[in-house]
């Protein structure tokens, strides 16, 4: 049963980022998120724009953010940060501020995107995010998984007319179905959804690829994935499972220092992830099952038809002994050895020779 609820527009099923048609039926549109793993350099994050350029991906995607934007201030112990983060901030605001794209970054960070035939996205996290990215140029807007709820941001994502890319990361139907009624409120048409686990890193087993088919079904956009495993295994499966788009992230070096570098591939990964990607897109092929034309030859040399097992005089009638079914495929069909036996031979047939109606009278003997 379909949970898509009559309440939700019809929002579109096809449409363009950049110059790429999203959709059913055409490729996946490959994002490379590079998040914060620019570590606030210039150069690292020309080189993240360059890096996913090479791989071959169809957008490079950062993350546009402050610090006080994103999180509350302070130092109470729920904006304290474990262990394991503190040395990037010992408090949440900290870390994020730490961690955020200088604003100066982005317009040429963008120009070099285009010089390289790559569209430049990133993900805002406040309404002068989206500003700052409607300002520089961005094809589209992804909304974060930990953004899902802020539906006021949401709705001024939409009204800027971009595209909306959203992942559903934590959420139930009902999370999304509050989030497209935003995205409706706001004005916005064109949106997609992709599926993902907000863990870093994600198990396989726990990204259920089958759920991007739940969210085709039930909300009728474009769906997708948002992949945090570890590897290329879970990418490509979800390009057979028919992803309409793809984010991963990558790094540079997973060695570097910051908290999203661990989880990421490299470029060499990013590149050849892009490439079974594809492979696994052309493997899928058609739904229709039929004899390819490739396959012709082999249906010709390997396949069994029918031959004369003995020389045969014209006049006699074939009998079942007087036909074999042997390699290759140039005669008559196996299948047709019933309609052969009776009819009468309309010219002589020397042994090993292919049968063909030619050689018999149309109707049986008699």
């Amino acid at each position: 049963m379909s949970f898509h609820s009559p309440a939700l527009p019809d929002f579109s099923k096809d449409y363009k980022i950049g110059d790429k048609n999203i959709g059913q039926g055409n490729p996946c549109y490959i994002i490379a998120e590079a998040g914060s793993n620019h570590n606030r350099d210039f150069d690292t994050a020309l080189a993240l724009v360059d890096a996913a350029a090479d791989a071959g991906c169809d957008a490079v995607k950062f993350q546009t953010f402050l610090g006080p934007d994103i999180a509350a201030g302070g130092t109470a112990d729920y904006v304290t940060m474990p262990p394991e983060y503190a040395r990037w901030g010992k408090y949440l605001q900290e870390l994020y501020a730490n961690c955020a794209l200088p604003t100066e970054f982005h317009k040429p960070m963008q120009e070099r995107a285009k010089e390289r035939g790559i569209c430049f996205m990133s993900s805002p996290f406040s309404e002068q995010a989206v500003d700052l990215l409607v300002e520089v140029g961005v094809p589209a807007l992804k909304i974060a998984s930990f953004e899902l709820v802020h539906l006021p941001l949401i709705k001024y994502a939409a009204a800027s007319g971009l595209p909306l890319i959203i992942s559903t990361g934590m959420a139930g139907l009902g999370d999304i179905e509050r989030a497209l009624e935003a995205v409706e409120a706001g004005g916005g048409s064109k949106v997609a959804l992709l599926h993902c686990g907000s863990n870093y890193p994600l198990g396989a087993e726990s990204a259920h690829l089958a759920a991007m088919n739940t969210l085709r079904i039930n909300f009728d956009v474009p769906v997708g994935y948002s992949d945090h495993t570890l590897g290329l295994v879970v990418p490509v499966a979800a390009a057979v499972l028919g992803a309409n788009v793809l984010e991963k992230h990558f790094t540079l070096d997973r060695n570097s220092e910051g908290p999203d570098h661990p989880f990421a591939v490299n470029p060499v990964e990013l590149k050849e992830m892009v490439v079974q990607m594809r492979e696994a897109e052309q493997a899928v092929g058609k739904p229709r099952k039929r004899r390819q034309p490739e396959e012709e030859i082999h249906a010709k040399r390997g396949r069994r038809s029918l031959f004369a097992a003995r020389n045969l005089k014209a006049g006699q009638i074939l009998t079942p002994d007087a036909i074999k079914v042997v390699r290759p495929g140039i005669g008559l069909e196996p299948m047709f050895a019933e309609l052969l036996v009776g009819r009468v031979l309309v010219k002589d047939i020397s042994a090993e020779t292919p049968l063909e109606w030619d050689c018999v009278l149309q109707t049986p003997a008699k």
